[in-house]
């Protein structure tokens, strides 16, 4: 037992592409970097990150089932989810444990569709806009969070 908290890192669809899929929205961090990024800050956090990635809705919402059945922390990056998905926004709904939404581009800049999160309001809070440093920015606020 690492004596680390647990905390999932949660990602939706099309986040596993990172690193070619439209680098001057998503920036040119592979996933395996995002991973590494994650697993490492977290680490000095005193979290034992562990990052998950789904295109499938039923997943993404028994995942969060687990976090919550287990009172573990989540940084989730809902991708398209975000703005439809009333399943998982019902799923997180159930936290028991502090929930970050996270956005690695900023929806309120992009498409009007891109502009209502489903999931904001039952979030803890939600970090955007500010690339793959987004999930940093999320993992710091969620220590401060736990130990506030």
């Amino acid at each position: 037992m690492s004596g680390l908290r647990p905390v999932l890192v949660l990602n939706g669809p099309n986040l596993g592409r990172l690193g070619s899929r439209e680098p001057d929205i998503y920036g040119a961090t592979s996933y395996k970097g995002l991973v590494e990024s994650c697993t490492t800050l977290g680490a000095e956090l005193g979290f034992d990150v562990e990052v998950r990635e789904t295109n499938d809705e039923g997943e993404m919402i028994r995942w969060l089932h687990e976090a919550a059945d287990g009172s573990v922390p989540v940084v989730i990056n809902p991708g398209a989810f975000t703005h439809y998905s009333y399943g998982m926004r019902d799923a997180a709904a159930q936290r028991t444990a502090p929930l970050i939404e996270v956005h690695i581009s900023n929806p309120y800049a992009r498409e009007e569709f891109r502009h209502t999160s489903v999931v904001a309001a039952v979030a803890t809070g939600t970090v955007a806009g500010f690339g793959i440093g987004s999930y940093r920015l999320a993992l710091r606020a969620l220590a401060e969070e736990l130990t506030g």
